[in-house]
């Protein structure tokens, strides 16, 4: 981080609050992006049904295609191998981008991008990431970037353009440490980040200004990790300065003493003031309160017998904050956890040495994309993008 005075940080916070304006713009283009086709509740669909042609069990109602798969010549570009997180971007045309990572390592992973028309035809494909390692999850910003985690000990954040125009910036000030996913606050312009370690840690940023095209900068502020404590009958988050994340002499998970151990962390989501994230070495999808600091564990797979849902790995949710929860192996099902209600969505059938990646709505929420990262052989080069639909 840059050399700050007091004054000049607290100067740029300041004018990061007030600008009311870059807060609007961030809403309104959130708001448009979730303006969906449809409000159903997920929790209403039905048993799954027998598996389809591309080997998916589906409820009645709902159908399946392969858009993408390893090593397939799409427009000049040739699908990636490992497909794992993703996102999608509305574009001037009408349509909508869904970007897609792939985790490969020793610099050979990057993100790919397919350019779907109004109707949802493919229309074209590409890179917009190369030679970065290990490409896990990631994260959206509202100005319509795409924030690549690479999973590795000395991984950074690459702000990619999804359109492809602009060349992927690397962002440290981000921290470098062995990055999951990330989750856009679009009420106070934070991000929060998860770990990807059995002793790993819950991290947010805090951008010092908001720039001229009403977004904040990810090159100038700090970054802080999470400590729970006790407060009387509930558990809150307490937050602490990051010394270092650059991880320069010590890995950013053992600088501050006080900071609390989440089991592998994994997928994470933010929707109506509210950050959900999950943790693959206990079974656990959490949630907290951005507004009270409050934090709680909305599912835990060791609560019962026979769970519906193992092998916790990405999330994502719908326009009415219904979550979708994809598994790693487990029984290679996509998981709504809707109130009560924990039911499959969906189920891969023959894909038992894979996992579940890269969950996505389109931004009209009537198309549902992910990937099964090592398809049905269990390879990397044999990875496999779905779309489904019939969410009405």
């Amino acid at each position: 981080m840059k050399a700050h005075s007091f004054n000049t940080q607290r100067r740029q916070l300041l004018r990061l609050s007030g600008l009311v304006l870059g807060t609007l713009l961030t809403q309104s283009f959130w708001t448009s992006r979730n303006s969906w086709a449809s409000s159903t509740p997920l929790s209403s669909v039905g048993p799954l049904q027998l598996s389809d042609k591309n080997g998916v069990r589906l409820p009645k109602g709902f159908t399946s295609r392969i858009v993408a798969a390893s090593g397939q010549n799409l427009f000049g570009y040739r699908w990636h191998s490992a497909p794992d997180g993703g996102a999608t971007f509305t574009t001037e045309d009408g349509g909508w981008i869904y970007v897609s990572n792939s985790e490969i390592d020793k610099k050979m992973g990057g993100t790919g991008a397919l350019h779907f028309n109004s109707e949802g035809t493919v229309i074209n494909a590409y890179s917009i990431l190369k030679n970065t390692s290990r490409n896990c999850s990631g994260g959206t910003t509202p100005w319509q970037t795409w924030l690549s985690c690479e999973e590795i000990e000395r991984g950074y954040v690459w702000e990619c353009d999804p359109f492809g125009k602009n060349k992927a910036q690397v962002r440290p000030e981000l921290g470098c440490f062995r990055h999951e996913a990330i989750a856009f606050d679009v009420n106070s312009n934070k991000l929060y980040l998860t770990e990807d370690q059995p002793d790993g840690c819950l991290y947010r940023f805090t951008s010092y200004e908001m720039m001229d095209s009403g977004h904040v900068s990810l090159d100038e502020g700090f970054l802080e990790v999470a400590e729970v404590v006790v407060s009387g009958h509930a558990k809150i988050i307490r937050w602490h300065r990051l010394p270092d994340p650059s991880a320069a002499a010590i890995e950013t998970r053992k600088q501050v003493k006080h900071c609390t151990r989440f089991n592998g962390g994994e997928g994470i989501w933010y929707y109506g003031g509210k950050v959900y994230f999950t943790t693959k070495g206990d079974n656990r999808v959490w949630v907290y309160n951005t507004q009270n600091h409050s934090l709680h564990i909305i599912y835990d797979a060791s609560h019962y017998t026979s769970p519906v849902l193992i092998g916790v790995d990405d999330i994502t949710s719908n326009e009415l904050g219904e979550l979708l929860v994809a598994e790693d192996k487990g029984n290679m099902q996509i998981v709504i956890l809707s109130g009560s209600t924990i039911k499959p969505l969906l189920q891969l059938v023959g894909h038992d040495q894979s996992e579940i990646t890269g969950l996505a709505f389109s931004p009209d929420g009537s198309r549902l994309y992910f990937s099964s990262q090592r398809g049905k052989t269990g390879r990397n080069e044999n990875g496999v993008t779905f779309e489904i639909s019939g969410f009405r």
